[in-house]
């Protein structure tokens, strides 16, 4: 990069100035003047955009109890009167209504990043033909439908996992090339592992990255993660130092000129080191430009992009030929809101294969096959008398008649005899039949009218009215990720402990998460004051973290994410359990319910 484009190139608008922080485009910083156009036209869209959200709830209008919301209904129709274009995705609708049923009956699930697989319905129907199987065999048999395949650990190294492979179950060959489908990514120029989970792929890279000396981790995140504190901890045994972006407060953007020097500086020595980026906080919703992986790559710097917290198609439009990063991280979980677990998903370059160490015969922890499912059926009650009355000189004809039988359905499933599983992979068909446009939109506007509605909670009786809810990261914009994070305060300003929110949300079957924002600069006095103040807080009341990580200075927060799944109902139904802390006895008189309702005492 020469030096005049690097300069306009890591100006503040990477957080935010282009119309899409998907792709940056070199017209459209290759002047200043293009560059102050691009600035004002953006900031006039977001304008537009706000006064937008802001009607949807009546400018300026405050609410100081949960009784004087407004309806479900009124709130729809004042949302889709100022978003009329989020008619145009009733196409999720249609799909949630017809797959996912369950989810009107459960839990509303904000706990979600990542890809669902599978839908409930085809789920649901893979059950049924397994209950009729069972019903009807008296035999152990593998289940052809790929919903319940299981993970199958693999002694081996990534390195020889990516060189030699091994044998491919046909489940595991058909997600394969239905995950590198649905994420753009061309199998010419990446190969796929699969893992057990985020934390082992994120491990793995870190152990096995070829750091050079005095080689250096550089990671963009305002939030902790276990996935990324692991990988921090594999490096430092490596010796490897470690740099870390900041983010300013209050919208928690990147310190840009600070990254962009960390990025630059001592060019001829960053060769080895590995740059770790998100294209948003899946945490806040803050969103980062692609541009600062382009600068990292022309700078010397190995880059893992972390996919993890991107909507379904995203990669659609990342632009593979621009954008080649050495290693990319995803995860994938079985059906939305019903079932988390699932593997992770690394994609290796095949280009850079040779920044991977040699480990020799050592092998790597995570490295997992997908296989199908083996399911042991109740046997049928008149073959379970007819084994009991069998004489024990008859018990080898029985195992060999098993075993026999067992063979001929193995064969069945023999990849040599050319005869492929259909994998149905109808969470991914379906965000695929929606498509990015619709899906970045529809999140879009839901994160936006949640934020304004929860910024809307004020606390009655006082002559300021406190807010009840303070959000951390971006208020309401375009631009932002569907990912909000924020605490509650009572009517004193003291903050309700994040985990005690969460275990009231269960209980009115509302899932959110948690999580500690750090590498955070204040540059007010006040501000920094009142950060300690809440760190302290934090550090005391008791959150279930580690004590290392409650030393660390940052802010525990409560989190809410989006996925293409999630409706205005669900999300009104937050902002409506949100505003019940409106109440100064509403955490007491939950204690009380649950006493009554489970006949005992328990701790919130």
């Amino acid at each position: 990069m020469h030096p005049s484009r690097a300069e306009e190139a890591s100006q503040p608008c990477f957080n935010g100035c282009f119309p899409s922080p998907l792709l940056v485009s070199e017209k459209s910083h290759n002047t200043s003047k293009s560059r102050v156009n691009n600035n004002k036209v953006t900031a006039s869209r977001n304008d537009d955009f706000a006064a937008a959200t802001s009607s949807t709830l009546h400018p300026h209008t405050h609410f100081t109890n949960h009784e004087s919301l407004p309806s479900l209904h009124d709130s729809y129709i004042s949302f889709t009167k100022a978003f009329p274009q989020f008619s145009s995705t009733a196409q999720v609708d249609q799909i949630r209504a017809q797959e996912y049923h369950h989810l009107n009956h459960s839990n509303i699930s904000f706990d979600y990043t990542g890809y669902g697989l599978f839908s409930y319905a085809q789920k649901q129907r893979s059950r049924s033909t397994t209950s009729l199987a069972s019903s009807s065999s008296s035999l152990p048999y593998l289940t052809s439908e790929p919903s319940f395949f299981d993970i199958s650990y693999k002694s081996v190294n990534l390195q020889s996992q990516i060189l030699y492979g091994g044998h491919e179950s046909e489940i595991e060959s058909g997600i394969r090339k239905k995950i590198m489908a649905f994420m753009n990514v061309s199998e010419a120029d990446y190969t796929l592992v699969f893992f057990a989970n985020e934390v082992s792929a994120f491990k793995i890279v870190a152990d096995s990255f070829q750091f050079q000396p005095n080689g250096e981790l550089l990671t963009v995140y305002d939030h902790s993660s276990e996935a990324l504190d692991t990988m921090i901890e594999s490096c430092k045994k490596q010796g490897v130092h470690i740099l870390s972006a900041q983010f300013s407060w209050p919208k928690l953007g990147i310190e840009w000129r600070k990254l962009k020097k960390m990025i630059m500086k001592r060019r001829e020595k960053r060769k080895g080191g590995l740059f770790v980026f998100p294209l948003h906080s899946r945490v806040t919703g803050a969103p980062y430009s692609y541009a600062w992986m382009s600068m990292a790559q022309e700078n010397g710097w190995r880059v893992l992009l972390d996919m993890c917290a991107l909507k379904p198609k995203e990669m659609g439009t990342l632009g593979m030929s621009l954008f080649k990063p050495d290693f990319m991280v995803c995860s994938f979980y079985k059906v939305f809101g019903e079932n988390p677990s699932g593997f992770g998903c690394l994609f290796v370059k095949k280009s850079s294969i040779s920044v991977l160490k040699d480990p020799g015969n050592a092998t790597s922890v995570g490295i997992v096959s997908l296989v199908p499912a083996f399911r042991q059926p109740q046997l049928p009650q008149e073959s379970i008398t007819v084994i009991e009355e069998t004489e024990i000189s008859d018990q080898h004809e029985i195992e060999e008649v098993f075993v026999k039988e067992i063979e001929e359905l193995s064969t069945s499933f023999d990849t040599s005899k050319n005869e492929r599983l259909e994998i149905d992979c109808r969470g991914l068909d379906h965000a695929n039949s929606v498509g990015l446009l619709l899906i970045s939109s529809r999140a879009r506007y839901l994160i936006n009218w949640l934020v304004n509605a929860l910024m809307s909670l004020k606390h009655p009786h006082h002559e300021n009215r406190p807010s009840l809810i303070r959000i951390y990261g971006p208020k309401i914009s375009s631009l932002r990720g569907p990912a909000v994070a924020f605490n509650i305060f009572d009517w004193k300003g003291e903050k309700i402990d994040p985990t005690l929110v969460q275990k009231l949300a269960d209980r009115n079957n509302i899932s959110l998460s948690s999580s500690f924002l750090k590498n955070i600069r204040f540059l007010n006095k006040n501000k920094e004051n009142q950060w300690a103040h809440e760190t302290r807080a934090c550090e005391g009341g008791g959150l279930g973290q580690s004590k290392k990580t409650r030393k660390e200075c940052g802010i525990f927060v409560v989190t809410a994410a989006m996925t293409f799944l999630t409706n205005f109902e669900d999300t009104y139904r937050l902002w409506a359990f949100l505003s019940r802390f409106l109440d100064a006895d509403f955490v007491e008189k939950e204690r009380w319910r649950y006493m009554a309702l489970n006949q005992n005492t328990i701790e919130v």
